[in-house]
């Protein structure tokens, strides 16, 4: 039996008894079509070559030289025209209308209208939404995504049915577990948010010569800033006003931002609908000139989420009139409008006199010098890079490949029984497939997603191996009714069950906030009395955006193993299956918390601060300030085989040489400030990784820090991270540069860095290891090897140290087993 084409329905066929089912693939036109569809571009000089005269169109000038001669040469009302995502074209200087708004969070999308898949290319690879993709904890996987999307949005440009700006990645930090939009973000760590946006925008943006002043699309970090709820309980994301201290702004949201700038060097920031403060992000110059262009030097343009202008107005009631909110955001160093708002108002603003001319002129300037970069002005896009792509580099079998190993590196084992997985098709002969999201097809590639390529569903994946039968159990996931005697009846005859569960976007999505962390409706006790007639071992299968409070199973014996797939893209089912039957190992590890519903109760998502408050009963925030109980914490995640690390080098202590003047010298301080010849120290760890099993896996390598308790400092912080793939026996060394400034300080009470003085932690799998830093002022004793340890070996009581300094200046060291272990002896005045 087959199935029958599907498109944008969300289950590949209704019901179905005993299949055994070769993989469907849909692709509604072949790829390779032709089709006379052209980009719109400018500087068309073949069909008129008058435009030659133009400097603009002289890609031999410098960018800021061409921008300049464009500016001067169009009217105010046709500057205003390019202040809004659907930019107005002007005919008498050869320039087409352009939708600045495209999408490509995992995948090319047609949200915005900017990139569509009515024409020569019906569909797009689409990659696992971001969340589960992040779980792999891969950065060159990041990248190699991007690159991908990069590929297929050029290719798409090509024969006119893509932009080149695409508003995405979305870096905001996982921080509430009932957040509709966590799905498209890398999780609640900043660490891994940033390394996440940094590896993606430059997938999508790296140009092959590796020009930073050119690009291959051009990306857009957003929401700035704070942003993390979107309607909950009456809380809505375009009146919130989120109240954040200095230290969380500076020390959990802004760092992925600052990251995507500095180290991405992104093409465009997106500010965000909701107030910061008491100030609209799009109307705060501070954040907006101040930090994004002034302190970071933003190499693009900023654009608002749609439509924040006119939410300053009509929904926040931030100013009195249109025009004012226009000439608030303008002045605060907004470009870009999304929608229609600023276009409709600046001229008006102008007139008011709340604006000048000038001021429209630096904001299209920062919009024309985006598209310089990315080829726009140079004419047809077939005689530039990338001119070789069409429809034919999209959806290509490679693509495709990598959608199906991006799933397959983020899928998380989260339980595993002795005899459970992974399942051998000798043994097991008969599936029970059961759930409401065993056979659904849009489920799987969550929100911001375009056409894919194809589906292949849970059920079609694991029927590709083994005889499997299937029962919805549900009608969908809010599981007002389940038909449990149907369930049941079928899992007492399979020799094993896999029910695949969670949520869709009718539970967590934009504009659409969890009020709780349970399975929806009836799907708990569908999965209890279903595990209860099983015969054989049960899989659980949860495919969801955030986390879920699945204690029962995870207690419950009857249910033997537990999976996370995230919505996994459009191989979700093809890669389950890899991970169920054995083909591939698992090495997903969660990069959010999942917490118990008793967590969520009395906590507001509107209340945004990260750390805890003992006074209040407030628990804090993620892996980094909560340290209470959890059904599953952030990084766990299991495999098939086992892995043994072995401490190799690191140092126990770090001294940092003060200058004569330095407070520090006179008084006892807890920390200093993360500037200094000091800065740009680097320490190194050294480690040995053993895959002590029987089959090939990858597993990653965390390094975390535990910092001296000042400054409200992180119960854990993440580091660094590594992957790495062993054979069975094999083992591998890694090692981790360690940034004295940058990685070992924290940020205090003000928003500055400071390196805390004192004894650092650091864990690596079950290992520990003390570093202490210390600002030495005679004579200190420097160790950076040590003996090698085991982490089922390691002796935490060894080689502490502690130091005083005395209000004199003299320093105190004490120390245990230190004589054999000192590299050398280091005086300083």
């Amino acid at each position: 039996m087959s199935y029958p084409q599907q498109t944008r329905g969300n289950r590949a066929v209704s019901s179905v008894s005993t299949l055994l089912l070769s993989i469907f693939f849909f692709i509604s036109k072949p790829l390779n079509a032709q089709s006379s569809s052209s980009p719109d571009f400018a500087c068309d000089v073949t069909r008129d070559p008058s435009l030659a005269g133009y400097g603009f169109c002289n890609a031999g000038l410098k960018d800021e030289a061409r921008v300049t001669d464009l500016v001067g040469r169009l009217t105010l009302e046709e500057k205003i025209g390019f202040l809004v995502s659907k930019a107005t074209g002007v005919s008498r200087l050869g320039i087409p209308d352009y939708n600045w708004w495209s999408e490509a969070l995992h995948g090319v999308s047609d949200v915005g209208g900017g990139s569509s898949f009515t024409g020569p290319v019906p569909g797009a690879t689409s990659f696992p939404q971001v969340i589960l993709t992040a779980a792999s904890f891969n950065v060159s996987l990041f990248q190699a995504i991007g690159k991908v999307v990069s590929t297929e949005a050029r290719a798409m440009y090509n024969v006119g049915a893509a932009g080149l700006t695409f508003w995405s990645p979305n870096v905001n930090i996982f921080r509430d577990p009932r957040w509709g939009r966590g799905q498209e973000t890398s999780g609640e760590d900043p660490t891994l948010t940033s390394k996440y946006a940094v590896a993606y925008v430059k997938g999508l943006q790296g140009t092959d010569g590796g020009d930073p002043n050119r690009l291959k699309v051009a990306a857009c970090c957003k929401h700035y800033t704070a942003y993390d709820v979107d309607n909950w309980k009456g809380v809505s994301r375009y009146t919130f006003n989120s109240v954040v201290n200095q230290q969380d702004m500076d020390d959990t949201f802004q760092p992925p931002f600052k990251s995507c700038v500095v180290d991405g060097n992104v093409a465009s920031v997106m500010c965000s609908y909701n107030q910061v403060n008491g100030k609209p992000t799009c109307a705060d110059p501070d954040l907006l000139s101040g930090v994004i262009r002034g302190q970071w030097k933003l190499n693009g343009y900023i654009v608002s989420d749609c439509d924040s202008v006119e939410v300053i107005y009509k929904n926040q009631n931030y100013t009195s009139t249109p025009e004012e909110a226009v000439a608030k955001s303008m002045l605060a160093g907004l470009d870009l409008n999304c929608d229609h708002f600023t276009g409709q108002h600046a001229m008006g603003a102008v007139n008011a006199g709340l604006v000048n001319e000038t001021d429209v002129d630096n904001a299209i300037s920062n919009n024309f010098a985006t598209l310089m970069r990315l080829g726009f002005f140079n004419g047809d896009p077939k005689k530039q890079p990338y001119g070789n792509l069409g429809p034919q580099d999209v959806c290509t079998v490679e693509n495709q490949e990598l959608a199906r190993e991006a799933a397959r590196q983020g899928i998380v084992l989260l339980k595993n029984s002795p005899s459970s997985l992974p399942f051998s098709p000798s043994v097991i002969k008969t599936l029970a497939v059961i759930g409401p999201n065993a056979n659904v097809t849009d489920t799987m590639i969550g929100n911001y997603h375009g056409v894919p390529c194809n589906y292949t569903t849970p059920l079609q994946g694991l029927v590709e191996t083994v005889w499997a039968s299937y029962q919805q159990g549900c009608s969908n996931v809010a599981c007002t009714d389940a038909d449990i005697d149907s369930a049941t009846s079928l899992a007492a005859s399979a020799d094993a069950v896999v029910l695949v569960m969670g949520t869709d976007l009718s539970i967590e999505r934009e504009d659409h906030d969890r009020l709780d962390l349970f399975l929806p409706g009836k799907q708990q006790q569908l999965v209890t009395e279903v595990a209860k007639a099983a015969k054989g071992p049960v899989v659980l299968v949860i495919m969801s955006g955030g986390g879920l409070d699945v204690t029962f199973a995870k207690n419950d014996p009857k249910i033997t193993s537990i999976m996370w797939v995230g919505f996994p893209g459009q191989a979700g089912g093809l890669s389950i299956a890899d991970v169920i039957f054995g083909r591939y190992n698992p090495s997903g590890k969660l990069p959010m918390t999942w917490y118990p519903q008793s967590y969520v109760e009395n906590l507001p998502m509107s209340n945004m601060n990260m750390r805890p408050d003992n006074s209040t009963g407030y628990p804090g925030r993620t892996y980094r300030f909560y340290s209470g109980e959890t059904v599953y914490a952030f990084g766990d995640g299991l495999s098939y085989t086992h892995f043994s690390h072995r401490l190799i080098k690191a140092p126990r202590l770090v001294s940092l040489g003060l200058a004569k003047s330095h407070p520090c010298r006179t008084s006892r301080c807890q920390s200093v400030d993360a500037v200094g010849p000091y800065c740009g120290k680097a320490v190194e760890v050294q480690l040995s990784i053993r895959n002590t099993g029987d089959r090939e896996g990858s597993q990653t390598v965390f390094l975390f820090t535990t910092p001296p308790a000042v400054h409200r400092s992180p119960v854990k912080h993440l580091l660094a991270f590594e992957k790495v793939r062993l054979g069975k026996k094999e083992k591998a060394g890694v090692r981790f540069t360690v940034d004295v400034c940058k990685d070992l300080s924290v940020v205090d009470e003000t928003g500055k860095r400071k390196i805390a003085l004192g004894e650092h932690v650091l864990h690596i799998g079950s290992l520990k290891h003390y570093l202490n830093i210390a600002h030495i002022l005679k004579t200190i004793a420097q160790s950076s090897v040590f003996p090698a340890q085991d982490d089922d070996t390691t002796k935490e009581e060894d080689f502490t140290f502690s130091m005083a300094v005395q209000p004199d200046g003299e320093a105190v060291l004490e120390a245990k087993d230190l004589a054999s272990h000192v590299d050398g002896i280091v005086l300083k005045d």
